[in-house]
């Protein structure tokens, strides 16, 4: 199995609760500048590439012959817009009518299984880090906080049929900030600014989300940058919300009084084996 790694932890942890999983060779292609040490530590083989490089990696993995491959941790969509490529992928991007997330990413998976890479879901061998409904936080969500909850859940549905993105900030009713293409902790901090302390914050996958790319994820980061912008609550998903560090996010949480919850949903979980 591959896993093609971007920034953070994440990618890390898929090589570890892969290998836990009794998968007998787990090897990553790093981002080159964004795969961290420890990653490439965890694997048993490491090739890098750099993200201008695409269709060269794609080349790379299919001659390798690896059963599945998972792209794990954050490559800044951004990124694509300020690299120089080759004149395939500058084709790919010119060829879009539009450019998020869902279609930027949607693009590149496609481009890998069109060379015989079985791309597998974001989510596989996670299944410790996503939490399913309930509390995780000694605080539940207040009254207020509760309805400000409900409200976000109904708009982060609504924002996921046009792949806006998958968060919302809610106070007292009032959407302070939706999340467009600065990501979730940008969101957080502008909303934040708007509302002062007390907003919530929703965050979820749309309905019929492809689970193996761009998958909802917080960490230790998101929970810092909503207690400085005066967040108190967090809500998701049950079962289709990555979290990282879980341990860490909820002790951090319960020292500053953030609530976080896992919502009840229609929607399925996120799947965890291939």
């Amino acid at each position: 199995m591959l896993v093609i790694a971007g920034t953070g932890v994440y990618p890390e942890l898929v090589v570890r609760g892969a290998k836990a999983a009794g998968v007998p060779r787990v090897d990553v292609l790093a981002v080159r500048g964004s795969a961290s040490r420890a990653t490439m530590r965890a694997a048993d083989g490491v090739q890098v590439f750099g993200i201008g490089e695409i269709v060269a990696a794609i080349r790379w993995v299919a001659a390798q012959g690896y059963d599945g491959a998972v792209l794990a941790g954050q490559i800044n969509p951004l990124s694509l817009f300020r690299t120089r490529f080759d004149e395939e992928v500058k084709e790919w991007l010119r060829s879009m009518p539009s450019k998020n997330a869902h279609t930027i990413f949607g693009k590149l998976v496609a481009e890998f299984e069109k060379a015989g890479v079985r791309m597998l879901p974001a989510t596989s061998y996670m299944e410790s880090c996503l939490p399913g409904e309930g509390v995780l936080t000694a605080r539940a969500p207040d009254a207020r906080e509760a309805k400000d909850i409900a409200y976000g859940a109904v708009i982060v549905r609504d924002m996921g049929r046009h792949d806006v993105g998958q968060t919302v900030l809610v106070k007292e009713g009032m959407v302070l900030a939706v999340e467009a293409f600065e990501g979730t902790n940008a969101a957080i901090k502008r909303g934040g600014k708007l509302g002062g302390k007390g907003a919530v914050v929703f965050k979820g996958a749309r309905e019929g989300h492809d689970m193996r790319f761009d998958v909802p994820v917080m960490g230790l980061k998101t929970v810092k940058v909503m207690k400085s912008a005066g967040v108190t609550a967090l809500a998701f998903q049950a079962g289709r919300q990555i979290v990282l560090e879980k341990e860490a996010v909820v002790n951090y949480a319960n020292r500053h009084g953030i609530a976080l919850i896992g919502v009840k949903t229609d929607l399925p979980p996120a799947p965890t084996r291939p």
